[in-house]
């Protein structure tokens, strides 16, 4: 099995990763982890100020960078083959893409359980990559249960 997870690097990504590796040793299975790396690099602040721009981003893709490789590490380290991938886009997008593009027969995301306000307002991951995808979607709660 071919596992897509879609991770934030908050402190959800942590919960959703134990869920993984808990399937991936059963199953077995194949995991990319994937994070998209936001804002993408045509924002407004290249307009002002380029090279310190550019330089924030880049120092910033850099420690995501590291910290998706040190869990894929983990992964391996445990016994399940992981990939890590650093993308840039529309997020949903670029989750249903990735998923396309290795074959991957299930998205693993996260929700982080944010009020209807919330949803309305920023939108929702998991709920757009729930209504988009052609393959099966597994949604691990993060947020504490009142």
């Amino acid at each position: 099995m071919k596992l897509l997870v879609a991770v934030d690097l908050s402190a959800s990504t942590e919960k959703i990763v134990k869920k993984v590796e808990e399937i991936a040793k059963e199953i077995p299975a194949k995991v990319w982890i994937l994070h998209n790396a936001v804002p993408e690099p045509d924002t407004l602040e290249f307009r002002v100020d380029p090279r310190a721009a550019r330089e924030s981003l880049a120092k910033k893709f850099h420690d995501e960078h590291c910290q998706i490789q040190e869990i894929a590490d983990r992964l391996r380290k445990s016994g399940v083959e992981t990939t890590a991938l650093l993308v840039h886009g529309a997020t949903v997008e670029t989750i249903l893409k990735e998923a396309s593009d290795v074959c991957a027969d299930m998205i693993v995301v996260g929700s982080h359980g944010r009020g209807a306000m919330y949803e309305l307002v920023v939108g929702s991951i998991s709920k757009g990559v729930l209504h988009k995808s052609t393959i099966p979607v597994l949604v691990v709660p993060t947020h504490k249960r009142s």
